[in-house]
């Protein structure tokens, strides 16, 4: 490894992890402004695209630890936004499913959670975008396939 490829690197590192601070803390402010954290965002935007989904895949989906799901899910279910439903095959599944109150409420929010987003990602042609898609997805693939 050379010093130049070091250098590089650790900058790299730098930049990603500033860009990520700051658009996390954006969201997570938007989130919190509309009685949300970004967890129960997940959940209830995961719901409101994918539709109903098994409570045992919600954490894989979102990235989150799967005991945590139920708790998400139990205090979107206290709100009125998310509903179980049980598998009507299999007594072992259970399944969240957004309420018509949840959906109302993400017909509302999502708008301007992605008008939001397209306003922090402004700064970036289109095709810029594409580009830097195409170069974080090289790297988090090629990451992945490395053993440390």
């Amino acid at each position: 490894m050379t010093a130049e490829q070091s250098n590089s690197a650790l900058k790299l590192f730098i930049v990603l992890s500033r860009a990520h601070k700051v658009i996390h803390e954006c969201t997570n402010q938007f989130f919190q402004e509309n009685g949300l954290n970004p967890t129960e965002f997940a959940v209830l935007e995961l719901l409101y695209h994918k539709g109903k989904q098994p409570l045992q895949q919600i954490g894989n989906k979102i990235l989150l630890a799967s005991g945590s799901i139920t708790y998400v899910v139990d205090k979107l279910e206290g709100r009125g936004y998310v509903k179980r439903v049980s598998s009507p095959t299999d007594r072992r599944v259970t399944y969240a499913e957004i309420s018509a109150e949840g959906t109302k409420f993400m017909d509302e929010l999502f708008p301007r959670h992605e008008e939001q987003l397209v306003g922090l990602m402004d700064a970036l042609a289109e095709d810029e975008k594409q580009e830097v898609i195409e170069l974080i997805k090289k790297l988090g693939l090629s990451i992945k396939n490395l053993s440390y």
